[in-house]
């Protein structure tokens, strides 16, 4: 879709594509290689959004429905990818696509219409300026009939660019990574709304749903003790704090339960005793969040505002809730998604907020406004140390005390970011960009990954977690592995090169080997192939044991590939993105996590006393095991070769 012209065109992708990348984040970064200019403005017209389902979304594999944005990223000046759930990504494959990718600028805002009759641009002029839930529901009775569309949208936060924007669907999902909302924004797109009932093809669809009918009857059957609380969470943290062995986990037990219950909320107490959630800006610990401050987000009083679950297409975990919330802030909104952790976690422990109602406001503020909570939340803990520290003045803030845990100036500071407003409008592009305009004395407090904000899990407690943060050709990602997510995810049981696991000593995690590197490449791979099937992380912490996703794609496709073989799709995968950020520019040591994350200097108290990260040998080996130069992080020669991307350069 070219939005400077207004031409449509498709485009029929070969089948031996499909076999070298898979669909999802594989086809978008084939197409976005393939092309975007090597140097184009992420804001300009030249950069590309695309807009992709997962290969097995529709073909009645299980936890399979979710979607994905890529764009060459405005945040960090390379590659970029945003994954969401809700019901957009069958919507896509309804239509009778795999992928929709858009080029150019509009001279007005518009939005694209997919149905049975076909494609076309229409006006969105009435629609600039409205929130995310407003211009969704506006869509879906409009356009609305025997099907309900699916729209994906944009917000305020992404028309003013933002670059820690998002995409929305499903009245406040968001693909809010990687600054893909702003992207979209530039292009003027207000929304892609979808109602097409094109049948979606698979290969053998009986082989399929005969999986999927033995994961659902397990996911059935595993529940909590009734007697279970957040309290005793709290608990299982400070005693997971203190491990000294690590041994591998059955995450059908482990993890569903949890997640059934609670969501990802379940982790908002475990995290704080066990050293998972950072505190004040990463510089604290559960000393100064003390249980009279993390008892008010409790798990069990998030869901008490809870009268909907709901899961996302295909999901039979179902983490998802709405929450009634009433009227609190400026706004009266009555109801929201459930606050996921991350978003709990940043506006409760990292600003040293206790205030549960502001959590439930901002949630509903972010989500409508289209902004990433976590960027927004580090930001604004960037601010507020900025402000302790003498950088900010009460002037520069508009009147804002901005201290630690004072929700309320919290809370005007996040509407002065929707709407770059004063202090706002610096802090609205997230913490890289606020810290080089505002002074290098703040520098230490600028914790991001090469322009990315990170996800509020600690990798002081999972040096993994560093890894993936400084690695990943998206970084600051919490979502792509950790040592507890490898634990979980018995790969060694499919892929013949990943680490096997049953126990080990947790001291192990700190010292830079061959294991732990492969451990990490292992998990790149694999979410890649996660990405490129339209899967979910949550799914995939139940174990490949359990959810045989590999089985899935030779059923859905016909093909009879091995698991080894779909993970040298994910290699590929990765390779690509990476080769992606080389020609763009970008130099992959600068994505590399902050001295205060990885614990230079470590802490002097709480779980995580005296724990550091070893980060520079621990990346350079992750480096060298994918096959890429271990001092500079690009794909080597041979690399390229090997997985036939020597074309594409």
């Amino acid at each position: 879709m070219n939005l400077d012209s207004g031409l449509i065109e498709e485009e029929r992708v070969p089948d031996e594509v499909y076999e070298r990348f898979l669909s999802g984040v594989g086809l978008g970064a084939y197409i976005l290689y393939r092309d975007i200019p090597g140097g184009a403005d992420p804001l300009g017209p030249e950069n590309m959004l695309g807009l992709v389902s997962g290969l097995l979304t529709g073909t009645g594999s299980l936890v399979t429905g979710r979607w994905m944005a890529v764009c060459k990223s405005p945040l960090t000046g390379g590659w970029g990818d945003a994954n969401c759930g809700g019901s957009f990504s069958p919507a896509i494959k309804q239509c009778g696509y795999d992928g929709i990718f858009f080029r150019g600028i509009s001279e007005k805002p518009v939005y694209l219409l997919i149905d049975n009759q076909g494609a076309r641009l229409e006006d969105a002029s009435g629609l600039w300026g409205k929130d995310a839930v407003e211009t969704e529901d506006y869509l879906e009775q409009k356009h609305g009939g025997k099907k309900k569309p699916s729209a994906a949208v944009i917000g305020t936060a992404a028309e003013k660019l933002s670059l820690i924007s998002g995409i929305c669907n499903d009245r406040g999902r968001i693909a809010a990574r990687s600054g893909c909302g702003a992207v979209m924004g530039s292009k003027k797109l207000k929304a892609v709304v979808l109602n097409g009932s094109k049948k979606i093809e698979c290969a053998d669809r009986d082989k399929v749903r005969s999986l999927s009918k033995v994961y659902a009857g397990k996911v059935r059957k595993v529940k909590l003790p009734g007697l279970v609380s957040g309290n005793m969470l709290a608990l299982a943290g400070k005693l997971m704090g203190r491990l000294k062995m690590m041994v591998a986990l059955d995450g059908m037990m482990a993890a569903v339960p949890l997640l059934k219950k609670w969501g990802t909320v379940y982790n908002n107490n475990l995290g704080v005793t066990s050293g998972d959630l950072p505190i004040k800006n990463w510089k604290g610990s559960v000393i100064d969040y003390k249980r009279s401050y993390y008892k008010h987000l409790n798990p069990d009083l998030i869901i008490d505002r809870e009268y909907k679950k709901y899961s996302c297409y295909s999901c039979v975990i179902a983490c998802g809730g709405i929450c009634k919330i009433g009227d609190i802030g400026s706004g009266a909104f009555e109801e929201t998604h459930k606050p996921e952790y991350e978003t709990c976690a940043v506006f409760g422990g990292l600003l040293m907020n206790r205030d549960r109602e502001s959590v439930f406001y901002l949630n509903e503020l972010l989500n409508r406004a289209g902004m990433d909570s976590i960027s927004a939340g580090n930001t604004a803990a960037y601010a507020i140390e900025c402000y302790e520290n003498g950088l900010l003045t009460k002037e520069d803030t508009g009147g804002l005390e901005l201290t630690w845990g004072n929700s309320e100036a919290i809370t005007g500071l996040v509407e002065k970011m929707i709407a770059r407003e004063g202090i706002g409008d610096l802090l609205a592009d997230g913490v890289k960009k606020a810290a080089e305009k505002l002074s290098p004395e703040g520098a230490d407090f600028a914790i991001h990954a090469g322009g990315q904000e990170p996800g509020l899990h600690d990798p002081r407690l999972d040096p993994l977690l560093g890894v993936h943060f400084s690695a990943d050709p998206t970084p600051g990602r919490h979502t792509i592995g950790s040592g507890q997510y490898y634990l979980l995810s018995h790969l060694w049981e499919e892929v013949s090169w990943a680490p096997r696991i049953t126990r080990y000593a947790k001291k192990d995690e700190y010292i830079p080997s061959e294991n732990e590197a492969l451990k990490a490449v292992a998990q790149a791979c694999y979410k890649q192939v996660i990405d490129g099937s339209g899967g979910c992380l949550f799914a995939a912490l139940s174990g490949i044991q359990h959810w045989p996703i590999f089985r899935w794609l030779n059923a859905a496709t016909g093909w009879d590939k091995s698991a080894d073989e779909y993970m040298e799709i994910g290699k590929r995968i990765q390779t690509l993105r990476q080769l992606f950020n080389i020609r763009e520019g970008v130099d992959p040591g600068k994505f590399k996590i902050p001295a205060r994350i990885a614990g230079y200097p470590p802490l002097t108290e709480g779980p995580l006393k005296g724990k550091s990260v070893p980060i520079e040998e621990m990346v350079r080996l992750y480096w060298h095991y994918f096959g890429w130069d271990e001092n500079s992080g690009a794909p080597l020669e041979e690399t390229t070769k090997e997985l036939g991307l020597q074309q594409m350069q």
